[in-house]
Parts: C-alpha cells; sequence; structure tokens
C-alpha cells in the first residue's frame, strides 16, 4: 500500500454532515468504495448539474460505472428498500452492475419495522427518535444471534427455510408483546421472493474481494453512514444509532484489519444540525436557527423531518477528532453561512459552574451543559462561485482558520454548495495527493 491508498470518511457530528457529497467527489478518483454500518435510515443525497440522486443504502460510488461499490458486513440490509433502489437508478440510466453485497451482511425484515415502530409508540415522551425502519431491531437480533444473512438470499429455498426457523419466534414476541397479529410465512416469502432473485447473484465475500484489491494497490474508499456522535459507544446514549459510527469501525464492518485504513477524514458542517431526540448544546431555537434551517434545506433524506439547527460545536468536533483519530476535516454548507452579521462557535461548555473543553459521556450531564461562545465576524459575498481558498472572503478563511486552530486537525476540503462541482480542495493536502494534484 502506497500513502494514497486508502481513506475513511465518516460523519463527525450528528449525522447529515454532507458526507454523500463528499464521498462522490472523492469516489471520482477511487476503486473501490465501501460501506461499513448502518441502514437505511441513512440517506445520502448526490447531486451534479441537474440530476439529484437520494441514496439510503448504496455506497455513492454506484454513480461511476468504474468503481467497484460494496455493501459491508457491518451494515443491515432491507432487501426491498434496496430492490426498490436498484430499480430506481436502472431507470434512470445508472448501471448497478458493479454492486456487491457481503455475504454476512444481516437483513432487515418487516418485522424488525413493526417492533421499531411499536416500540417508539410504547416510549411515548421517551422515544429515542428513530426513523421506524427496524434498524435497532435488526442489530438486536444479530446480537441474540436469530437474525437473517445475505448469504440466506441465495435462492428462494434456502431463505424460506431460515425464515421458517426464525419467524415463529417472531410471530410469538410480536403477539404476546405488542398485540400484533404476526407474519404468514408463505405470504412473507412471496413478498421478498423479487429481492431474492435480483439480489442473490450480488452476494459475495466482500473481504475477500476488498483484500484483493489492496493487493493491487486500488484505492479504496471506506463510508461511513451516520455521525460520530450517534456511535452505539460513544455517541449521545441513549439517543443513538445501533451500529458503531466511527473509522475503527470500518476495519470491523468491512472484514478488514486495521492496518488497511490509513487516513481518516470526517466530514463537518459549518454549523451544526441534529435530526430526533437528545440533548444539543448549540442547538439555536431562534432567528438563526429558522435561517440555518430553511437557507441550508435541513430536511431529512430518508425521512424529510426538519433538522435541529445551531451554531458550530467545537467541544463535539474535538471529541469526535479523537474517538475517529482524524487526519483531517472536511467543512461542508460554509455557502449556508453567508449573509450572517456573526457567527458563533461553541469553543467550551459551562457544566454546573465549571468550564470544560471536555465532552460529557451522561446525558444528565450533558443537558445541564451550555455552550461558551466565541463571536466571528460574517460575510456577505456569495461563495457558490468560489474554487479556491485564496478567493474566499477573508472573513471566511479566518472562520475556518479558527475552526482549525480550535480543532487541530487540517481543513482539507471545502464545499460551497451541493453540487460534486462546488468544492474546494486545499494545496498540499492528502486530499490533493488522492487526486494526484
Amino acid at each position: 500500500m502506497n500513502n494514497y491508498d486508502s481513506l475513511v470518511v465518516v460523519g463527525a457530528q450528528w449525522g447529515d454532515e454532507g458526507k454523500g457529497k463528499v464521498i462522490d467527489f472523492l469516489a471520482a478518483k477511487a476503486n473501490v468504495v465501501a460501506r461499513f454500518q448502518g441502514g437505511d435510515n441513512a440517506g445520502h443525497t448526490v447531486v451534479y448539474g441537474a440530476n439529484i440522486f437520494k441514496l439510503h443504502h448504496i455506497p455513492s460510488g454506484i454513480l461511476y460505472p468504474d468503481c467497484l461499490s460494496l455493501l459491508g458486513n457491518g451494515i443491515v440490509i432491507n432487501p426491498l428498500v434496496l430492490l426498490n433502489e436498484l430499480l430506481e437508478l436502472e431507470k434512470r440510466g445508472i448501471s448497478t452492475k458493479n454492486l456487491r453485497i457481503s455475504e454476512k451482511a444481516h437483513l432487515i425484515m418487516v418485522y424488525h419495522q413493526a417492533y421499531d415502530q411499536a416500540n417508539e409508540e410504547l416510549l411515548g415522551d421517551q422515544k429515542i427518535g428513530t426513523t421506524g425502519r427496524g434498524i435497532g431491531p435488526a442489530y438486536a437480533d444479530k446480537a441474540l444471534r436469530r437474525g437473517l444473512r445475505a448469504i440466506d438470499l441465495a435462492d428462494i429455498k434456502v431463505f424460506k427455510e431460515r425464515l421458517s426457523q426464525i419467524l415463529p419466534l417472531q410471530n410469538h414476541l410480536l403477539k404476546s408483546a405488542y398485540g400484533h397479529k404476526g407474519y404468514d410465512l408463505d405470504q412473507l416469502v412471496e413478498m421478498y421472493r423479487p429481492a431474492v432473485e435480483k439480489l442473490a447473484p450480488l452476494v459475495v465475500d466482500t473481504s475477500r474481494l476488498l483484500a484483493d484489491s489492496f493487493s493491487k494497490d486500488k484505492k479504496i474508499l471506506f463510508e461511513g453512514a451516520q455521525g460520530a456522535l450517534l456511535d452505539i459507544d460513544h455517541g449521545t446514549y441513549p439517543f443513538v444509532t445501533s451500529s458503531s459510527t466511527v473509522a475503527a469501525a470500518a476495519g470491523s464492518g468491512s472484514g478488514l484489519g486495521p492496518q488497511y485504513t490509513s487516513q481518516v477524514l470526517g466530514v463537518m458542517k459549518a454549523y451544526t444540525t441534529r435530526v430526533g431526540e437528545g440533548p444539543f448544546p448549540s442547538e439555536d431555537h431562534g432567528e438563526a436557527g429558522e435561517l440555518l434551517r430553511n437557507r441550508g434545506a435541513e430536511f431529512g433524506t430518508t425521512t424529510g423531518r426538519p433538522r435541529r439547527c445551531g451554531w458550530f460545536d467545537a467541544v463535539i468536533a474535538r471529541y469526535a477528532t479523537r474517538i475517529n483519530g482524524l487526519t483531517g476535516l472536511a467543512i461542508t454548507k460554509l455557502d449556508v453561512l453567508s449573509g450572517l452579521e456573526t457567527l458563533n462557535v461553541a469553543v467550551n461548555y459551562r457544566c454546573d459552574n465549571n468550564l470544560t473543553r471536555e465532552f460529557p459521556a451522561g446525558m444528565v450531564k450533558l443537558e445541564k451543559c451550555k455552550p461558551v461562545y466565541e463571536a466571528f465576524p460574517g460575510w456577505h459575498e456569495d461563495l457558490s462561485g468560489v474554487r479556491t481558498m485564496k478567493d474566499l472572503p477573508a472573513a471566511a478563511r479566518h472562520y475556518l482558520e479558527a475552526l482549525e486552530n480550535t480543532i487541530e486537525v487540517p481543513i482539507e476540503l471545502i464545499s460551497v454548495g451541493p453540487d460534486r462541482t462546488q468544492t474546494i480542495v486545499r494545496p498540499g493536502s492528502f486530499l490533493a495527493g488522492w487526486y494526484g494534484n
């Protein structure tokens, strides 16, 4: 492997940081894009020209015909959603022949969605704020060793046999705990038959494919789905997702050792957003938050839910840097800040009258923390046409330098609009090397 062979891209806030756009941009120089965690609760939006693609399972590399796109063993896959996503891409003229699915990836079934939605309803005001797509229950069944895997899609007979072993228990739990009527085996088999027929040829040993690609000095891009603060271990538990979202999961979620992941790029918005429930210290409930939501089109790709918006939080940025081992940053949506007179950055928290730079682990303590802001002058120029660092307004460069200094990680990429062309790569950075510049 040389210095530019592999790159892990992860979200470094609460998700929705613009990873899809960044990964799509970087995939132009990748031979393989491998996604390593999450389910169809993730949504990556890719824009180029008049084309807008909203991807949920499939890695952003699918839009490049010579790029191999892999769904790793750390993912949970809804076969019905993946089938529809494939058919939609093909209808739009995008080839899906280079998609491969790990035989060890677990499946999200309709009964997982029933569990998810029933759980949220029972929790009431204490709900987690899930997408209701069955992600958590699918991962729970994986841990309980009663899940279906992609290898069970080998053919319809295998699928039916495996489902017949699992469904009686699932129906019993649904009926006894939630009053759900349960599911009929034959009806489920027919429901999933088109997905089994379409997906079966794509199921392979993706770990072997990745290892072979590395041995041939191919460029590998590892794609994370959600953000660091949603990690099952390191996030704002219990308001988290059900998988490990940090960079270390790239190896375990794709079937490779840690030596294969050399650089880690953390994607952060120039401000902060969050979807769902849970504490959010720098959230702005006033005019600024509303302006960021509307100007930044802050509505979920998967659910359409409005995102909670606030100022850039350097406390969580430093925390995300540590738990991911970030070697570089991508700052997205810098253009959204144009026109604001003053920009606030949460550089510390005040928790129970104590000033801290560290992100607290407990939710009780975090809910009591208030951001301590440092103010920076804004700018009024339109950034959408800027393509070099030197052409950014002085105030924008000053703002980026302040973020870089407080996080202590170099900013390597800046996004100034949704289109893949509206991207600045910093000269001399790792990403400049990735591009061969």
